[in-house]
């Protein structure tokens, strides 16, 4: 059965601060902070955390279905998902708002500033899981990534009303998201996915422990950047998988993206957690190297070498037996 993956889909405008972000805080003036960047750099690409996820699950061969809000502005880039294996049927249509944007500055030691635009994203809600699931068959996970955050917490809902099987990624929307609502979103989960400065905030918003929050999900699977990714769960206990090593450092948007299709891709084709995780790092890795979150292309040879230097020839042989020919 597939994977549904529901999150936001949005134009991204990427800029480039020939600087330090942290060079330009005044400390004894944090309480009024008024800064402009000039940039030297922009471009513009196609992104969204939940269609950068269903987009990299789809160029490693499987066939994800995607949920989301966007504008009547949506027709070319359905068209790039579609040639790329995604799912399109399940994206709603707003008559009144485009497409989200999300507008981010990356400094010279890739921090990020970023602001996004929901327009469309606002009607996610009209997403409707079990219809999804009526028209597939039946699906064998449903990601929950951000998106508009009432529109989340009722995909959650759903998925436990319906017995479904999900994982949960709050990410971006943790800084909108309140405690109760982040409670709300990820119990009953199966993964919880976010990054080491998520996992802390998740922590924090919750209240609760991280035993009390191993109670409540399944495992977490937490990316550390440059460090890789750990993933601790009460049936697997702890795993820690390192990055694979970059050819280049482009930009950092949509690497957490990457690492979720690729994990999401192996563990949908039967692999175990450490395969998931090293997959998950070798896409990571292909998203940083490009400037944009769909610019990776993926050569299969090239990548099972690269997989290879890092986790040796057996991981390569039992991630090779998933991948399109």
């Amino acid at each position: 059965m597939p994977v549904a993956v529901i999150g936001s889909i949005a134009a991204d405008h990427l800029m480039h601060f020939p600087g330090r972000f942290t060079e330009q805080l005044v400390a004894e003036r944090l309480d009024r902070v008024s800064l402009s960047f000039l940039v030297d750099d922009l471009v513009v690409r196609r992104g969204g955390v939940g269609a950068n996820i269903a987009f990299g699950m789809g160029v490693l061969g499987q066939r994800p279905i995607l949920g989301g809000a966007v504008g009547k502005d949506f027709d070319d880039y359905r068209a790039w998902l579609e040639r790329h294996g995604v799912d399109c049927q399940s994206v709603y249509v707003s008559d009144l708002k485009h497409t989200a944007r999300f507008m981010c500055t990356t400094d010279d030691d890739m921090n990020q500033i970023a602001s996004f635009y929901t327009g469309a994203m606002a009607e996610t809600g009209m997403v409707e899981i079990g219809a999804i699931a009526d028209r597939t068959g039946g699906l064998d996970l449903v990601l929950l990534s951000p998106t508009d955050p009432d529109a989340m917490i009722q995909h959650a809902d759903e998925c436990r009303q319906r017995g479904l099987a999900f994982g949960v990624d709050p990410s971006q929307q943790l800084a909108r998201m309140d405690g109760d609502q982040v409670r709300r979103f990820v119990v009953g989960a199966k993964y919880l996915f976010s990054n080491d400065y998520e996992w802390e905030l998740v922590l924090r918003k919750t209240g609760w422990s991280e035993a009390e929050i191993l109670e409540k999900v399944e495992m977490r699977v937490t990316t550390l950047g440059e460090k890789g990714v750990e993933i601790v769960g009460r049936e697997v206990g702890s795993l820690q998988v390192p990055a694979v090593p970059e050819l280049a450092k482009v930009d950092p948007t949509g690497v957490g993206d990457g690492f979720r299709a690729g994990f999401l891709a192996a563990v949908s084709s039967g692999l175990g957690l450490e395969r998931a995780a090293q997959l998950g790092a070798l896409v990571a890795v292909h998203v940083l190297e490009v400037n944009g979150p769909q610019e990776w292309t993926f050569d299969r040879e090239t990548a099972l070498g690269r997989l290879s230097d890092a986790f040796g020839p057996e991981a390569a042989t039992e991630v090779a037996a998933i991948l399109p020919a």
